[in-house]
């Protein structure tokens, strides 16, 4: 069958050959294709095992080609994969969790040395740049080690002081939730699929996982990849399909929910998951906001406005699309920006050496060009970029800088998830401060300025889960340690830190009375008893206790 995101795709191949003026330097193509990396033998080798009542297709972006046929899942296989991971949960659940944790730090050395193979499928899947690939070799690389370490501790058995201290001994303790339901997205689809799955299965369940069709064979290789490292093969299952059909199968069997993807699915998997009361998780979308205050490095600023807006051709729920800028610093930065913008070199070659990729699919393209289009019509300006670029491939956009851009156009307050951005200037802190918190959303922000105290400040004062001071994204994101995550229309839940792991988990009280019961004993009426507890209660709160 055909992907219909892909049907723009092959209408502007035609169009390729096409040179375009002025636009983005191009980078060297490489000698590499897709077809080198996706072999007959490595997608039956990564397909083994897995069940299907159909056949699917995957594409690449690079060409709008096909990728691979797959086997493609219906409700009842979704049925038997759960039925599967069900059955091996209670003997995985049983290994001790340091021998969970240890098949994580073996997964991270593998990912470390066989890192080109990832890199490739990442590339041909999602169409991006390799430096750009690379970051979601570094974020599993340190999601692995930190649960690798740190999961022995997140989930031992914590002591807690009894009703009555002595005679009541209180344990908590971490139940696995069983089997998780996992329903990942094709924008970063190696971090977001076993990223995500490391901390449920060293918690203790099982996972299936519903990664999408186009970027599976990187999740799959993932898979591959965890087994060799010592997981065994039942705990981690896939089952592949459309999102309609598949993902509300998941949902329906799974004893929690674990979802990245929009605003608008999110609602509909939060219902159901709701309606089952079994717990979810959700990373959604954002509209986020780049303050760049009036003592900042306006150098530094810029280069990190284009880490943070493009990489990933701007398909990163937490890169920037809004960049707010002082008055006084307005012109130099937005000189260098546009500066350094317009000199990205796009590219599909199968190495280092591209700026930016490939957006994914058709439907991605025509929404950024419907949103730059819009706003041109309404009077926003182009600084740079404002087309697409099928000289180098189907769904190649020029990062684009709008200036001008009001609250009517969609691009202002609508997720682009591309390669846009929108620059607008402000007077004093506490009116941007406004402007960046005047959205639904609350994902991700970044603040510069030379002050880094300023900046910490500034920074608790926005409404976004993660806030970088001098950095877009990647210094909250890489942060293993602390929570990761959206407020208001951007998620429920977190990821990365102890939140990340122990909400793949039920806690669990154990309380064991001794010496006497709770209750009138050795003799007492119930008054006495109650006059023996009124002063137990008043010691405790003498002696300060909790």
């Amino acid at each position: 069958m055909t992907d219909s995101r892909h049907g723009a795709a092959a209408e502007v191949t035609a169009q390729a050959a096409i040179p375009v003026e002025g636009g983005n330097p191009v980078a060297p193509p490489g000698a590499r294709t897709a077809a080198d990396v996706v072999t007959p033998a490595l997608v039956a080798r990564l397909t083994r095992g897995l069940t299907g009542s159909g056949t699917t297709v995957s594409h690449t972006p690079l060409t709008g080609r096909k990728l691979a046929d797959l086997p493609e899942s219906g409700p009842e296989d979704v049925a038997a994969a759960f039925g599967r991971a069900r059955q091996a949960q209670r003997a995985w659940a049983a290994v001790p969790v340091r021998e969970r944790a240890a098949v994580l730090l073996r997964f991270h050395d593998l990912v470390l040395a066989r890192q080109s193979e990832v890199l490739d499928l990442i590339q041909v899947e999602t169409g991006k740049a390799r430096l750009h690939a690379h970051e979601e070799v570094q974020a599993v690389a340190v999601a692995a080690r930190h649960y690798g370490r740190k999961a022995p501790a997140y989930l031992r058995p914590r002591g807690h002081t009894g009703v009555v201290p002595t005679l009541t001994k209180v344990t908590e303790l971490r139940q696995p939730r069983g089997v998780v339901g996992q329903i990942s997205p094709w924008n970063y689809p190696f971090e977001l699929s076993v990223g995500d799955a490391l901390p449920a299965l060293v918690a203790g369940n099982t996972v299936v996982t519903k990664p999408d069709t186009e970027t599976a064979l990187t999740a799959l290789w993932a898979r591959e990849l965890l087994i060799e490292a010592g997981l065994p093969a039942p705990v981690w299952q896939m089952v592949l399909g459309e999102g309609p059909v598949v993902g509300p199968a998941v949902v329906a069997h799974a004893d929690y929910v674990s979802f990245t993807g929009s605003t608008r699915t999110g609602r509909e998997v939060a219902e159901g998951a709701a309606a089952r009361l079994v717990g979810c998780s959700l990373e959604l979308g954002g509209k986020n906001a780049m303050l760049v205050l009036h003592d900042a490095d306006v150098e530094k600023a810029a280069a990190g406005a284009v880490r943070g807006c493009f990489s990933s051709a701007g398909q990163l729920c937490i890169s920037i699309e809004r960049l707010y800028v002082h008055e006084s610093v307005a012109d130099a930065f937005v000189e260098r920006f546009v500066a350094r913008t317009r000199a990205m070199r796009l590219g599909t070659g199968l190495a280092y050496g591209a700026d930016m990729g490939s957006l994914v699919s058709g439907r991605q393209l025509e929404t950024v060009t419907r949103h730059v289009e819009e706003a041109v019509a309404k009077g926003a300006t182009v600084l740079t970029g404002g087309r697409p670029r099928p000289d180098i491939g189907p769904l190649f956009y020029e990062p684009t800088v709008l200036e001008g851009v009001e609250a009517p156009m969609a691009v202002c307050a609508e997720e682009t998830f591309g390669p846009v951005v929108s620059v607008y200037r402000f007077r004093d802190e506490d009116e941007a401060v406004a402007l960046a918190n005047a959205t639904p959303y609350g994902l991700n922000a970044s603040v510069w300025t030379r002050d880094g105290r300023r900046g910490r400040a500034l920074a608790a004062r926005l409404r976004a889960g993660t806030v970088n001071v001098n950095e877009a994204y990647a210094a909250a994101y890489g942060s293993a340690q602390s929570p990761m995550g959206g407020m208001g229309d951007s998620g429920l839940g977190r990821r990365h830190g102890s939140e990340g792991i122990l909400k793949y988990t039920e806690s669990q009280t154990v309380a064991q009375q001794r010496v006497m019961p709770l209750a009138p004993s050795f003799g007492m009426t119930d008054e006495k008893y109650a006059e023996f507890m009124t002063r137990s209660l008043r010691a405790l709160k003498a002696l300060r206790l909790r």
